[in-house]
């Protein structure tokens, strides 16, 4: 299977502020689009989707129009996510760097990310819903001084993909970065590679 992975890093002196979470139900306001609410709301645009049904076309909302907003998951790191985590650290412990903290908010950034390039058959640091990585975080709230971005695909195992970030320069030096403080992962499977894997890193 085919395996890809690429690297990004921006450092901003900009902060960015936190969007209000929502829950249950959201009234649609003149320039709202699916992606907007969305992010408003700390869900991802399929969770989105998949919770209002009776929204035959998500490209044409109306202001007054009640969507209705699914329960965030767990932001619990677990499963390979937490093994990513586990392994990043293992390697800053080489060289005598501090553990990064897992981030909720940008684990759950990570996770729709994957998903993303899974759903829609991409492979790309800018996503065709979300852009790029920075504008990504900022739509979801994510305040930082620094942030970076490794993206993978075709990787079986958190282990396996973390050997090939480690073997690349770029994805090396996000994951060996005294910028960062914070990490978040996230994986989803299928799509036509298989396996897609996001880190984001942030220094608050």
């Amino acid at each position: 299977m085919k395996k890809i992975i690429l690297s990004f890093a921006l450092s901003l002196a900009l902060l960015f502020p936190t969007v209000a979470l929502g829950a249950g139900t959201y009234k649609v306001v003149s320039g709202d689009t699916f992606v907007k609410i969305a992010a408003k709301n700390q869900v991802s645009i399929t969770e989105l989707i998949k919770a209002n049904p009776q929204i035959k076309n998500p490209s044409l909302i109306k202001p007054g129009q009640t969507i209705y907003i699914p329960a965030k998951a767990s932001e619990t790191p677990a499963g390979v996510d937490a093994q990513v985590v586990k392994l990043v650290n293992q390697e800053r412990a080489k060289y005598k760097l501090p553990a990064l903290k897992s981030d909720s908010a940008l684990a759950r950034v990570s996770r729709f990310k994957s998903e993303d390039m899974r759903n829609k058959n991409y492979f790309s640091h800018t996503s065709p819903t979300y852009g790029s990585p920075f504008q990504m975080m900022k739509s979801f709230g994510i305040s930082y001084r620094y942030a970076g971005e490794n993206i993978a695909v075709g990787q079986t195992s958190a282990q396996a993909v973390m050997a090939a970030w480690m073997k690349s320069p770029g994805h090396k030096a996000n994951i060996l970065s005294k910028n960062f403080t914070y990490i978040g992962v996230g994986y989803a499977k299928g799509g036509s590679y298989g396996h897609y894997w996001t880190q984001q890193f942030i220094s608050k």
